[in-house]
């Protein structure tokens, strides 16, 4: 098994895509994960390739949040939209990435990810709140390159 397999287990991961859903009750904002082994690039860089190549650019009100990883490479960086990004200061995601690192170090992975994942739900609620024309516009899994 890779490390990008090895990183969250099956019960890990499930815990992870129910806090996306749980986020994603009380905001039309879409947040994904993304595991990969390693980046020569800066996190923040790869994540907005990341970003593009899981088309999350294309969400009708530019609002998507992507939590991005590489594991051997020990990166980590939190990627909002454009939507997003107009609304709020460069440091907006900073305590959520210290609350990711700060966890990973303590080799608490789903810990880390999961209290992220609601503080930027919570965030999102305050800039996009849900709708009830809402609908999920992107998958909730988590993804792997």
């Amino acid at each position: 098994m890779s490390t990008v397999e090895d990183f969250l287990t099956g019960q890990e991961e499930q815990q992870v895509i129910a806090a996306i859903k749980s986020a994603e009750k009380n905001t039309s904002g879409e947040i994904r994960v993304h595991i990969e082994k390693t980046t020569e690039k800066p996190p923040l860089e790869r994540a907005k390739e990341v970003f593009w190549l899981l088309k999350m650019n294309e969400t009708k009100l530019q609002n998507g949040v992507l939590f991005y990883v590489a594991v051997e490479s020990k990166q980590f960086a939190i990627y909002g939209d454009r939507g997003i990004y107009n609304q709020t200061k460069p440091d907006f995601w900073n305590s959520e990435k210290e609350l990711v690192v700060s966890h990973f170090a303590k080799q608490q992975k789903v810990e880390g990810l999961v209290l992220a994942i609601e503080k930027v739900g919570e965030k999102l609620k305050n800039l996009y709140p849900f709708t009830s024309d809402d609908a999920d516009e992107l998958s909730n899994e988590i993804s792997k390159g």
